[in-house]
């Protein structure tokens, strides 16, 4: 059995008690802000995004403690993904269907399946990063600022040049810095990767 279905076992067997806050606080952190991210890319802008996210996680958890999901019959995502779309769907119709974003939002125009899937991967893949930055810090001695470049250029889309200007560096050493980085990410990141049921199926 592979390790992402033992985390994720003992993770939702965890969650049907009550009383276990501890690990309702690790399923919450692990997936609000993949949760968030996505519907963000369905129209929301912030603040009705942490609203809309802090909804799907509660109808989650009250429907998973009612007996109402089967992971015979799908993914999780599949599932969370099927909450987060009708709480946009409700917060627009609430708002008599105005759109809070500016641009194009796609569950107007029911967006298909997959490519809801892919938005969902890549929040998960940003997630993954996000954590792996984390321990990146946590389990090496890594220069910090080697760390912050990465951040900068990899999860906040910064350009070399500002990235450089704002951490004292040379354009060409924020680069060699990514690469550091990655070096030293790609065994974090393939170990949480499982975590989040990236592989395929």
């Amino acid at each position: 059995m592979q390790p992402e279905t033992h985390t994720s076992t003992r993770l939702l067997d965890g969650l049907k008690d009550e009383q276990d806050q501890a690990i309702w606080g690790e399923f919450d952190a692990r997936y609000r802000p993949i949760v968030e991210g996505f519907v963000r890319h369905l129209g929301l802008r912030d603040a009705d995004a942490a609203d809309a996210a802090q909804e799907t996680m509660v109808r989650f958890i009250q429907e998973y403690r009612a007996g109402k999901y089967d992971r015979e019959k799908g993914r999780l995502r599949s599932w969370l993904i099927g909450i987060a779309r009708y709480r946009v769907l409700d917060m627009q119709r609430k708002r008599g269907g105005r759109r809070e974003v500016a641009g194009d939002s796609m569950i107007g125009d029911q967006a298909d399946e997959a490519r809801l899937s892919a938005i969902w991967d890549e929040e998960s893949r940003m997630a993954v990063l996000r954590r792996a930055v984390g321990e990146l810090r946590r389990r090496t001695k890594m220069d910090p600022k080697t760390i912050r470049a990465f951040e900068l250029i990899a999860l906040e889309r910064r350009d070399a040049n500002s990235v450089a200007e704002e951490l004292g560096m040379k354009p060409a050493d924020v680069y060699i810095a990514k690469h550091r980085a990655l070096d030293k990410l790609q065994s974090i990141v393939a170990e949480l990767t499982e975590l989040y049921e990236l592989g395929p199926g």
